[in-house]
């Protein structure tokens, strides 16, 4: 499913038009990425939790040359699944 289709099936759900759906769900997944860059958690109830994490420097190898490498700490997203979601599946 892309956003077209997220879009076409909240609009149906809630009698607007497709563009209109499609600027709700633009807006709530720039909420989220907002919130994810000030390193705060967006708990959705029902559905999952999105929270950022730390990942530590680690070693590695070039597949290429089998050099050794060493991968800086970064940050990431994490989702974790409500129970009413897991449920569903």
């Amino acid at each position: 499913m892309n956003v077209s289709e997220l879009a076409k099936g909240v609009a149906a759900a809630i009698g607007t038009s497709d563009a209109d759906a499609k600027k709700a769900i633009t807006a709530v997944f720039d909420q989220i990425a907002g919130a994810a860059a000030k390193g705060e958690e967006v708990s959705i109830p029902g559905f999952g939790k999105f929270a950022v994490k730390d990942r530590p420097e680690r070693q590695g190898r070039n597949p290429a040359t089998g050099e050794a490498m060493t991968f800086a700490a970064s940050k990431k997203v994490a989702f974790t699944a409500a129970k009413g979601l897991k449920d569903k599946l």
